[in-house]
């Protein structure tokens, strides 16, 4: 799913789901129906990766004391995992969430111009095309501002999600 880029994927879901079978509209943005294929578009690779690290923190989380405690003590394998496991597995997950975000926001150009779906990808791609330097230094700054933000939203999400990370001074 990561391999398959989205120039590649949005086409084939317009042709399967929208031509084919008739299900979602293929292009426009009129209605909720209308972002169902960009949104799957752009989010099957993402969710790819975020799956196999989850999978693979959890694995190597599983040999941990903590966990065999857990088990020890009469609580059931799905217990243990949701309870113990996941939230321990979340700040790599985090990390990566955040930092796909990256990615989502350069994703948006092509899924938007394949979906005729109006944002901020669109406007750049046109920008572009007009050689309107203006627009395209502002969608830029734009896309750099919420790359910033994100970063900053994850170093105030790190505490919360795991205590441990808590800087001098913060109390506990």
């Amino acid at each position: 799913a990561y391999a398959l880029p989205g120039f590649v994927l949005g086409p084939l879901l317009m042709l399967v789901l929208g031509v084919w079978l008739g299900w979602l509209p293929v292009a426009g943005a009129e209605d909720w129906r209308h972002l169902v294929l960009p949104a799957v578009t752009l989010g099957i690779g993402l969710s790819a990766v975020l799956i196999r690290l989850l999978r693979a923190t959890l694995i190597a989380l599983w040999r941990a004391d903590y966990l065999r405690t857990a088990q020890a003590k009469g609580a059931t394998a799905a217990r243990v995992i949701w309870r113990h496991g996941v939230p321990n597995a979340l700040l790599p997950v985090t990390t990566v969430v955040l930092l796909q975000t990256g990615a989502l926001l350069t994703g948006t150009v092509i899924t938007e111009t394949v979906f005729a779906w109006p944002g901020i990808g669109q406007l750049l791609v046109t920008a572009m095309q007009q050689r309107d330097i203006p627009v395209v230094q502002g969608c830029v700054l734009l896309i750099a501002v919420i790359y910033v933000g994100v970063g900053v939203v994850a170093d105030l999400l790190y505490p919360w999600l795991d205590p441990r990370i808590r800087r001098p001074g913060q109390g506990q």
